[in-house]
């Protein structure tokens, strides 16, 4: 695949004809909202006549080149009133506008024809938007807005299930999604353990989740881009919102530092349930904050300069004897820069840390660890003209990892302080993605990433007999720990393995009537860190390790095809997609493999690989008082480790039993049915009622398949691994919103959120665990379930 995409970029590569028969200017510019000056992500410039435009990109920024003449220019982002300008094009023309919010009682915009053209045509696809207007309607558990709670309701995206970290994207582990907050990666997405994201909607502006077709400026990961950007702050007044809901409340300012010139923004959030606690005699704690925060200056009409940052802790405790302590801390400074009305720029310090700890005063000891990551990037957009447009650039982050430090918390404590083997790596990337027009209804996308990956020396390094550091016993076929034959200190400065990968994308969309798109796209990825976690949700705990030695990177292949439509001009919008994916290098455990605090994770795990494939279907109504979308994927999750062929002569050398016999078996987070609707009515310009319903297949889990007697005690034996499941999932979730009156020259304005998660009370199973009765002796199954039905409500304001 990699050798046809290639030669395949570079025929591409030399259709475009740069001669110019017609004199061309270039019409460039930023688009803001009229009542913050806050720049809009992805508004719709669109020139009727010519069947062409572009959008804005993460910037606000716009720039397209066009032949000399008069044009009728149409501006719409979604949420805002459309501009209607007319330009004489004889010259560079700089258009700066400013977009004013839909108001309630307007009539609904009808989207035209030409707009509709220009995005059926554009070739990427398997990406998902949603506004955070939109995520602030659909209803969750204890009725705070959630980012991944509200992702999980579209097409190819499901979680483990409820209070669960993460999410996965067309079969992937949640390791494999690459999640950015204003360019910052975020290694753990959730708070109390999955109840609730990190990300404050109150502080978003733009989420787009690619899971598909990725372009080659994004790197690292090989399921999916998780890309959220924050608010700039709001330049010209002071605003003001918030909200008290039952277990948590937030509170967000912005406001001008030089007014039209410079803002803040500054938002933060924390839960409070925990404080009822002592009233009913629980000396227990659980609970988390976070801090969103936001600089922008505007230095003259070709620079900018943005400093922001995100803090978030996490606090569990049972009785100050047990105590989890986790969070991330991240931070960036950005500098945008005009070359010209066509070059713009980004370049990026970026700083992020995700700390995961744990205290148990019972054993007397404290343990530390974590990843940090200092990156480095520079980006560049070059409007060629109206059919073309390049962006290239190149970045570099740095890796530390502390796998654990263990250290006594008390004087009287048994334990000797320690420090695992902290671990480095860098990695670089330099990347070409171009977009072009080839015809009318042809456009592509094709790019490549070169990718380079070092894993750095350390202080100790174990080396093995055969350099294997996993032996199988051919007597008791069996997988056990080999033991280290030897101990090198190379240091940091040394190098012990490097990885170097050509990462092709493209992507073909093909319009045949302006309404309706059949898109294509081939994707090559690769992954150089790794999640050690053998549970089917991420915890906390679980530890992050770098590619090296004895763990190769994971390399992905991913295709996918689909058939896109707008119907009764954008009233509604549907999307039929079918993909297929296999990965190499994933990493599955030995049976009994102890992942926390292990100085040579190596000895506990196996390369293997990955398959997952699947059909996606997206139906959604856009306009009227009624909106949403009913969402259905049908796929497949498997992964498979066959026995090795070391070529050591064991006495039974080649019959290795690998995992579960070398067969596929599907991976904890594979579900075949996957059903989510979504509907939005609106009954007044004050009130509105939502509702959202979910099933899903049950998650794969182990049985026992029987047991023998040992001294007494019943011992389960498993079988397979992921043999079995648990029941389907199912939910119906409510929720209505009432806007509170407005005083006559009041700003202030509140709104009343009440709403019901589990609303027929279905006690989903988290697990099944089997146990011995006591009086019968029987054995029996015991269901655990998270929720029941959750009535909740929730105050929001704003001035």
């Amino acid at each position: 695949m990699r050798n046809i995409l290639v030669l395949g970029l570079f025929a591409l590569c030399i259709l475009p004809n740069m001669t110019q028969a017609q004199e061309r200017f270039t019409l460039s510019g930023t688009i803001r909202e009229a009542a913050s000056n806050e720049t809009l992500i992805g508004a719709t410039i669109a020139i009727p006549e010519l069947q062409t435009g572009t959008t804005t990109n993460e910037y606000g920024f716009y720039s397209i080149t066009l032949p000399a003449g008069e044009y009728a220019v149409w501006i719409s982002s979604l949420g805002f009133q459309d501009i209607r300008r007319t330009i004489e094009l004889d010259k560079n023309v700089s258009l700066n506008l400013f977009m004013d919010e839909a108001a309630e009682q307007l009539e609904e915009v009808v989207v035209t024809e030409d707009v509709e053209k220009l995005d059926i045509r554009k070739p990427q696809m398997s990406v998902n938007t949603l506004a955070v207007s939109t995520i602030k309607q659909i209803p969750v558990v204890l009725g705070e807005a959630d980012v991944i709670k509200s992702l999980v309701l579209l097409p190819g995206v499901t979680n483990a299930g409820e209070a669960s970290s993460g999410f996965n994207v067309r079969g992937g582990a949640t390791d494999q999604n690459l999640i950015l907050l204003d360019e910052a990666i975020i290694f753990n997405s959730s708070h109390l353990f999955g109840f609730f994201s990190v990300f404050n909607p109150d502080a978003i502006k733009d989420i787009k989740l690619y899971k598909g077709g990725i372009p080659a400026r994004y790197g690292g990961r090989v399921s999916s881009v998780l890309e959220i950007f924050q608010k700039e702050g709001n330049s010209k007044e002071l605003k003001v919102q918030g909200g008290i809901g039952a277990v948590a409340s937030r509170l967000l300012m912005e406001g001008p530092i030089n007014k039209n010139k410079s803002s803040f923004l500054v938002g933060g959030r924390g839960s409070y349930a925990h404080l009822f606690l002592p009233l009913f005699d629980i000396d227990n704690r659980a609970y988390f904050y976070d801090l969103n925060t936001k600089l922008n200056f505007k230095l003259n009409e070709r620079n900018n300069l943005y400093i922001s940052g995100y803090f978030g802790r996490d606090l569990f405790s049972i009785n100050e004897r047990f105590i989890n302590e986790y969070g991330n801390a991240v931070g960036n400074l950005r500098w945008t820069h005009l070359f010209s009305d066509r070059l713009f720029s980004n370049l990026s310090l970026i700083y992020s840390d995700y700390y995961y700890g744990l205290e148990l005063d019972f054993v007397g000891f404290r343990w530390n660890s974590g990843i940090q990551n200092f990156n480095l990037k520079y980006d560049l957009k070059h409007y060629v003209n109206d059919k073309l447009q390049i962006n290239y650039g190149l970045n570099n982050i740095y890796y530390v990892f502390n796998p654990g430090e263990i250290e006594p918390n008390r004087a009287d404590s048994g334990i000797i302080q320690e420090q695992l083997t902290k671990k480095y790596a860098n990695e670089t990337a330099a990347y070409i993605d171009i977009e072009q027009e080839i015809t009318e209804g042809l456009s592509v996308n094709y790019g490549i990433r070169a990718s380079h990956f070092d894993r750095l020396g350390q202080e100790e390094f174990f080396t093995y007999e055969n350099d294997n550091p996993v032996e199988f016993d051919p007597f008791l076929l069996v997988y056990q720990e080999a033991t280290p034959i030897d101990t090198l200190s190379p240091g940091r400065g040394g190098s012990l393995k490097r990885f170097f990968n050509w990462e092709p994308r493209l992507s073909v969309s093909w319009s045949f009537n302006g309404k309706t798109a059949i898109k294509a796209s081939a994707t090559r990825m690769a992954q150089y860190l790794h999640l050690l976690s053998n549970t089917s949700s991420p915890t906390p705990l679980d530890v992050w390790t770098p590619s090296g030695p004895f763990v190769e990177p994971q390399l992905v292949n991913q295709y996918a095809a689909g058939y896109f439509r707008n119907i009764n001009d954008g009233a509604y919008s549907l999307e039929i997609e079918g993909f297929y994916k296999d990965i190499d290098n994933r990493i599955d455990y030995i049976d009994g493999a102890d992942l926390i605090a292990n100085e040579a994770i190596e000895r506990v795990i196996l390369n293997g690989e990955a398959r997952a494939y699947g059909l996606e279907f997206l139906l959604r109504k856009n306009t009227g008082s009624f909106t949403g979308w009913l969402a259905y994927t049908l796929s497949r999750s498997e992964q498979r480790t066959p026995g090795r062929d070391l070529g050591i002569d064991n006495g039974r050398s080649g019959l290795e039993t690998g995992i579960n016999r070398g067969e596929w078996y599907v991976t904890p987070f594979d579900k075949t049915h996957d059903l989510s609707l979504f509907g939005n009515l609106e009954l007044s310009p004050r009130f509105s009622l939502n509702a959202n319903f979910v099933y899903q297949t049950g998650q794969p889990t182990n049985y026992p398949v029987g047991q023998f007697e040992f001294q007494g005690l019943s011992v389960p034996i498993y079988g397979f691994r992921n043999q079995e499941r648990l029941p389907d999932y199912h939910r119906l979730d409510l929720s209505a919103k009432l806007l509170t009156k407005q005083k006559p020259g009041s700003s202030f304005q509140g709104e009343w959120v009440f709403s019901i998660y589990n609303a027929y009370n279905r006690m989903n199973a988290a697990s099944i665990n089997f146990r011995q009765n006591n009086e019968t002796g029987a054995n029996e199954a015991i269901r655990t379930s998270i929720f029941g039905i959750i009535p909740s409500v929730t105050y929001n304001f704003k001035f």
